[in-house]
């Protein structure tokens, strides 16, 4: 594999949105009929599926644009309260100096990334950020990446928090690096069968470091 582009999930991979959007998720819930989230449930919801978790919450699937739309909104009013991952901006840094091309994909607002970015002195270690509006369709935007600047299934490697990242990249045979850090946790994440599963921002280099040697 000879890796030149790796792209990020952004909540929960670079920045630690998770309680953010739990209290996001409870202040919605009456609005958009589903219960809030206790406490005693966050352990339970980690080990779910991301289509488990929405089947559970009883959502209508027609109301899901409406609700990630207003969940960025509220999101915009925090952004520049949350915290980056610890050891992240490191590992990022270094992946820059390698010279991979550092890409970020999201179900977030390109607004809301930005400010983030910006607010971290981190807005440079990013060539392009793509913003989605649908929670489910990371494949078709990744095939459009590869379309769009020529590039292979062998050039690319996603890095993502969540079952559903796991997911979008097996259907276009990208390698996958699942993180442990940020909504799923690594039970879930391991049934999901990823192609690397990590725990500490600092694996990253290790796991590029083992890719390029298999080339070589």
């Amino acid at each position: 594999m000879n890796t030149k582009v790796i792209i990020f999930d952004f909540d929960g991979t670079l920045a630690d949105t998770f309680d953010a959007f739990v209290m996001i998720s409870n202040r919605l819930a009456l609005e958009f009929g589903y219960p809030p989230t206790t406490p005693e449930e966050i352990p339970k919801l980690r080990n779910l599926s991301s289509r488990e978790i929405i089947k559970k919450s009883g959502i209508s699937l027609f109301k899901m644009p409406f609700l990630l739309k207003k969940v960025r909104e509220y999101l915009h009013q925090e952004i520049l309260n949350l915290k980056t991952i610890p050891g992240i901006q490191d590992a990022l840094i270094q992946l820059k100096h390698e010279g991979y091309c550092l890409g970020i994909l999201t179900s977030n607002s390109e607004e809301n990334v930005k400010l983030f970015l910006k607010k971290h002195g981190m807005q440079d270690l990013f060539s392009f950020i793509y913003s989605e509006n649908s929670l489910f369709s990371k494949d078709k935007s990744l095939l459009k990446l590869m379309k769009k600047n020529n590039l292979r299934s062998d050039d690319l490697l996603y890095v993502g928090d969540e079952t559903r990242d796991i997911e979008a990249s097996k259907k276009i045979q990208i390698k996958v690096i699942a993180v442990t850090w940020g909504f799923n946790s690594g039970e879930v994440l391991t049934k999901h069968n990823p192609d690397f599963l990590i725990e500490q921002p600092s694996e990253l280099i290790e796991v590029l470091g083992s890719l390029q040697q298999i080339v070589s």
